[in-house]
């Protein structure tokens, strides 16, 4: 955990709620009201953003006592409790929105991502997320793609550079994109890798030729196509496989051979994991 990242998150999302006072709690519970509250598990799954939690409970209200049952990663049911917190009644009700927010989204991509990872089982491939993740929410999105047992892609536009099919076109070329990109990192003494996007075999051909990349991803690939640029790459640089990948198709994908399959739907469109916290 970043708690450099950690620490802003929560500040803003806190303000973000609370405004000038939470004025339901002020007007119908005593200052000095003391309460106990579980975090309740209501559907199976992965459960993620434990960790998150307690550091938002710390923050809310460091006199707050938290004791956890179930850690990040572990696979829950219905009915079982992840963690217990004691205190001012006032700042677990300021906390459990946040709190709750956080984990079933968390753990809804954490669910999702370690189905698709069983489904991938006996294959060498890995299977990455994205940046189609929600604005402000990446850092917790592929925090919990991780937990899932994912692999995290690049976090951002500044750690890698990535040539997509737009950065060729407007570039001029493929081998203009890719000699640009390493004068590029030349010039600015930086040490990136560099993955180029390819639309077909022609264009894979052409990436071959020119050489000086890291990773060639292999968009929209017919299942012949994957195993034929699979045999072609033979190894020289890493492959992933995207666009139009599904839990139904997953497995024949990793069977044509690629390194990584990268899914934006772990983050873009996951159902989240119904928890709730109650008092007792």
């Amino acid at each position: 955990m970043d708690i450099q990242v950690i620490d802003k998150f929560i500040k803003n999302a806190i303000a973000e709620d609370l405004g000038d006072g939470d004025h339901t709690s002020l007007s119908t519970i005593p200052a000095n009201a003391q309460g106990k509250a579980k975090l309740l598990i209501k559907e199976s799954g992965i459960i993620a953003g434990v960790e998150l939690a307690l550091e938002i409970f710390k923050q809310v209200d460091a006199s707050l006592t938290t004791e956890v049952f179930i850690n990040d990663g572990a696979e829950v049911k219905y009915g079982d409790i992840a963690l217990t917190v004691s205190g001012s009644s006032q700042s677990i009700l300021l906390a459990e929105r946040l709190v709750l927010n956080c984990m079933q989204r968390m753990s809804g991509i954490a669910t999702k991502t370690n189905h698709i990872v069983k489904l991938l089982s006996g294959y060498h491939t890995k299977l990455l997320d994205t940046r189609k993740t929600t604005p402000g929410l990446r850092y917790l999105e592929k925090w919990a793609v991780r937990i899932g047992g994912g692999v995290n892609h690049r976090i951002g536009l500044y750690d890698m550079i990535l040539i997509k099919d737009n950065h060729v076109d407007y570039a001029g070329g493929i081998a203009n994109a890719i000699n640009a990109s390493n004068q590029y990192l030349k010039d600015k003494n930086k040490q990136l890798e560099i993955e180029i996007e390819v639309r077909d075999l022609l264009e894979l051909d052409q990436v071959l030729e020119t050489g000086n990349v890291n990773r060639i991803m292999l968009d929209n690939f017919s299942f012949d196509d994957l195993k034929e640029a699979v045999r072609r790459i033979n190894k020289q640089y890493i492959t992933e496989a995207s666009g139009g990948i599904t839990e139904e198709n997953v497995a024949a994908y990793a069977a044509c051979g690629v390194d990584y399959i990268s899914m934006g739907a772990l983050t873009h469109s996951v159902k989240s994991l119904d928890m709730s916290l109650k008092a007792f």
